[in-house]
């Protein structure tokens, strides 16, 4: 019952820092994992079978496996691997920021891959035709006629799946990287205040997370009545 959050005052500075890690990785991986996701897209479903086998088994691998599963790997294993292929004499060390970054985009792009894929098969084949009659290549007809009404149509989904990764970031802490909920362990271990810290965190991950899922409610609904 001895609750003191006057604790969480005089560690805003250090919080604020790690949230701006947090965002900042989000930001990072969501562009990433959207980029790199559209062109698995195309790949699952390009007419080349080879490419199309090897998207489709990238996909089905990261969402698999546990994210945190991933960051392990990548954070243990890859400088061993580098060893043994370069002939380094110790591990190189690719360091918890530079792991989280890729990491997060490589499992990202699976799951925004999948949401591009629906994105694209909701396009009417007439539209597909269409551009082909009016003599657009395949590339031109995706990036002027079938992408960019796949991204209107995806935008709702492409969103929630952005929160989903600013919640998932919380799982750098494995690796000791410094975002919010890091700094918050950090300071509820210095200060032996486990209760209050985590509480608050709780609380401004569920303020900015509802937040989001209402404004993005909003947003599905003004693109129902475009429609």
């Amino acid at each position: 019952m001895n609750f003191d959050f006057s604790v969480i005052a005089g560690s805003l500075p250090y919080l604020w820092k790690g949230m701006q890690y947090t965002l900042q990785l989000t930001a990072i991986a969501a562009l990433g994992g959207l980029f790199f996701g559209t062109l698995l897209a195309l790949a699952r479903l390009s007419p080349i079978r080879p490419l199309s086998m090897i998207a489709g088994g990238y996909v089905n691998l990261m969402r698999s496996i546990p994210l945190v599963l991933v960051i392990f790997w990548f954070f243990f294993l890859v400088p061993l691997i580098l060893q043994g292929v370069m002939g380094y004499e110790r591990p190189p060390q690719v360091g918890a920021e530079r792991t989280a970054i890729i990491t997060f985009i490589m499992f990202e792009a699976a799951y925004f891959c999948e949401i591009m894929r629906a994105g694209i098969q909701s396009i009417p084949k007439g539209q597909v035709y269409s551009a082909y009659a009016l003599g657009l290549t395949y590339s031109q007809t995706m990036r002027l006629v079938v992408l960019p009404q796949a991204f209107r149509n995806m935008i709702p989904v492409l969103l929630t799946q952005t929160i989903i990764l600013f919640q998932d970031t919380s799982l750098v802490y494995v690796i000791s990287a410094t975002d919010f909920v890091g700094a918050a362990a950090k300071i509820a271990q210095r200060d032996g205040r486990l209760v209050e810290m985590y509480v608050f965190v709780a609380l401004v991950y569920f303020v900015i997370c509802f937040s989001l899922s209402l404004a993005v409610k909003q947003l599905q609904k003004k693109i129902a009545v475009i429609r």
